[in-house]
């Protein structure tokens, strides 16, 4: 994992950042539900070109009723990501609004999503995942595209030490493994070794760009690595690398965890991956020196971007996370006033 040195041999040095181009940058972002739905929601500022690839290992709320009802693709976090990417009219806002709307009360809709019956309807009509989501996104406008990260529902185990005695346990299920209040130590897929979306293969392959992050470390980021192909096209990609940390590393599945560990656990899953950027908001970092260590050690130079609400919740300003892209994806990594 270790990242090129310079020509003195003092440590890694970062690869060259590409200036932007005049044609919009191709640029694929991995995660899921609201992390990546933040990153969706900057990336549609900075280019026009612009794909996301979801995980598929949710098993809880109404996407887990209607996986197992039906036995087809979670479909929750994929309305997200085709939400965060509808056109800025009132055309493209009320259908965001319509598949966003959750049924009340008590009866056998309450609590599903309107996207998420309206997704599975277009799978069973057009028996083609990539189509019933390409149908959605005209009906938003949507500026990108939305692609699962594998064909098939995947479950998500992790071995994790009990918060009150310390024991290991195996939690099974996204719903559970989100919500612990343990220490994660390894995730896995179930089936493992699952087979990638051809689609979001090539869509990595063929980007300039790839983001990783922010969302849920262990259910939304690293799954991405747990795929054998899309971990191979994302350490065999010609693309730059961007990793987003998250505004608050002590949460649930996180807890425990300072944001330099955090990185360092994708090398755990993918050992030969390299980065280009690291971006973190210095309100969540306390050790500048450990974070820009960890980022040099993938190759990464850590830029540091005031990137939350100004009211200080732990929520990624869309405009602001926008301007810091633009500044990785242009080359302007320095320290910015502000």
């Amino acid at each position: 994992m270790a990242g090129p040195t310079t020509s003195s041999g003092r440590g890694p040095a970062r690869r060259g950042l590409r200036r932007a181009s005049p044609v919009p940058l191709k640029v694929v972002a991995l995660g899921g539900g609201h992390g990546l739905s933040a990153s969706l929601q900057a990336l549609r500022h900075v280019t026009g070109d612009l794909t996301a690839v979801v995980t598929v290992a949710d098993d809880g709320g109404s996407s887990g009723r209607l996986r197992d009802e039906f036995g087809v693709l979670p479909p929750g976090d994929l309305r997200m990501a085709l939400s965060a990417l509808c056109n800025d009219s009132g055309w493209g806002h009320l259908w965001r609004d319509v598949l966003q709307h959750r049924f009340s009360g008590e009866g056998p809709l309450a609590g599903h999503a309107v996207g998420n019956l309206l997704i599975v309807a277009l799978w069973q009509l057009l028996d083609d995942p990539s189509d019933g989501l390409s149908v959605v996104g005209e009906l938003l406008g949507a500026r990108g595209r939305v692609l699962p990260m594998s064909l098939q529902p995947l479950t998500i185990e992790a071995d994790v030490d009990d918060a009150a005695t310390g024991r290991p346990e195996v939690l099974v299920g996204q719903n559970q493994v989100a919500a612990t209040t343990g220490r994660v130590g390894t995730v896995r897929l179930v089936p493992a070794d699952p087979p990638a979306n051809p689609e979001a293969v090539q869509a990595v392959m063929d980007a300039d760009w790839v983001v990783l992050g922010p969302g849920s470390w262990f259910t939304s980021v690293c799954t991405h690595l747990l795929v054998p192909e899309l971990a191979r096209a994302l350490q065999a990609t010609p693309a730059r690398r961007c990793v987003t940390l998250n505004l608050d590393a002590g949460a649930s599945e996180t807890a425990g965890y300072r944001p330099e560990q955090l990185l360092e656990t994708l090398g755990r899953y993918a050992p030969d991956l390299t980065l280009d950027a690291v971006v973190a908001d210095p309100s969540a970092v306390e050790d500048v020196d450990a974070l820009s260590a960890a980022a040099a050690r993938f190759g990464a130079v850590l830029v540091m971007r005031q990137v939350a609400e100004a009211d200080g919740s732990a929520v990624h300003h869309p405009l602001r996370l926008a301007a810091a892209y633009a500044d990785v994806f242009s080359g302007v990594t320095g320290d910015v006033a502000g």
